[in-house]
């Protein structure tokens, strides 16, 4: 039996359940660990764009068992699932805002505990370009999913090497100067938003980038990816917040040791006992 780690509020997005990039398993894994009252599904959960394409890597079995992983949640942990409209799933503006028993649909969501309150928004309204030039958009997916299928290849020759998983596609989005001022100017909007609301916090997610961090004075969250990332939010009871990255060793505070050796003629040593070796203090 699974111990679980109970948490308020997770909130995923980005998982882009149809492609052959999505890291469904991974998820899949994760969801298993955890249990919460509200699980916030921030945009692009489903990849609609895909699934209209022609060709491989549609709708598999896994895809299903996510969703039959998320459904036990609702009815073993009565979990509140939030679904909020991305742009690739913007199939649901005809049926959005929608609610059925502890499901929502909805296209932003307002989240309230301990008195702040967070605009919940996929954030692709303030991607000029997903919202103005469609076709612009969706071009730049193909080079997108090109970027990505050099990214699986380069990890299975990783995976074989006894190497963990790296995002290539991160490492160049951090290193091309357009990327980092789009991300910046991006967050910069989102908070801005948040302000005009008199809102607390923002919580977004559309871009792959995991966040968790004061700008401007408004606390702004990115719930991250499960293509590139594999992060996600945990919210804590006190109302705090964390940045969950699967995979990632979390290192554990050293512990002094004091040790007296019998020998007449030598000195004690101190030694540091850590999770990652052992280190002498001389």
């Amino acid at each position: 039996m699974n111990i679980q780690q109970f948490y308020p509020t997770i909130v995923i997005s980005d998982v882009h359940l149809g492609t052959e990039h999505s890291k469904t398993r991974e998820l899949a894994d994760f969801l298993r660990t955890v249990n919460c009252n509200t699980l916030i599904m921030n945009g692009d959960i489903i990849d609609g764009w895909y699934l209209q394409k022609g060709g491989k890597g549609k709708w598999k079995k896994e895809h299903t068992d996510l969703i039959k992983i998320i459904m036990k949640m609702m009815e073993n942990h009565n979990t509140k699932v939030i679904y909020v409209r991305g742009n690739h799933d913007d199939f649901i503006d005809h049926i959005a805002p929608f609610k059925f028993n502890n499901v929502e649909i909805v296209k932003e969501y307002i989240h309230q505990k301990n008195g702040k309150r967070y605009l919940v928004i996929h954030g692709d309204v303030f991607d000029n370009v997903t919202t103005n030039m469609l076709w612009l958009a969706k071009l730049g997916d193909i080079g997108y999913s090109l970027l990505l299928s050099m990214n699986r290849i380069y990890n299975i020759y990783r995976k074989k090497k006894g190497l963990p998983y790296y995002s290539l596609s991160q490492s160049i989005k951090q290193k091309v100067k357009t990327a980092v001022s789009y991300i910046s100017n991006y967050e910069h909007e989102l908070v801005a938003l948040a302000r005009a609301r008199h809102i607390d916090g923002i919580i977004c997610g559309h871009i792959h980038q995991p966040a968790d961090r004061m700008i401007d004075g408004i606390h702004y969250l990115n719930s991250g990816d499960w293509v590139e990332t594999l992060s996600a939010l945990f919210e804590h009871e006190d109302g705090t917040w964390e940045v969950y990255r699967h995979g990632e060793v979390k290192l554990q505070p050293k512990i002094e040791v004091q040790m007296e050796l019998d020998q007449s003629n030598q000195k004690p040593i101190r030694v540091a006992i850590t999770n990652t070796g052992f280190n002498h203090f001389f």
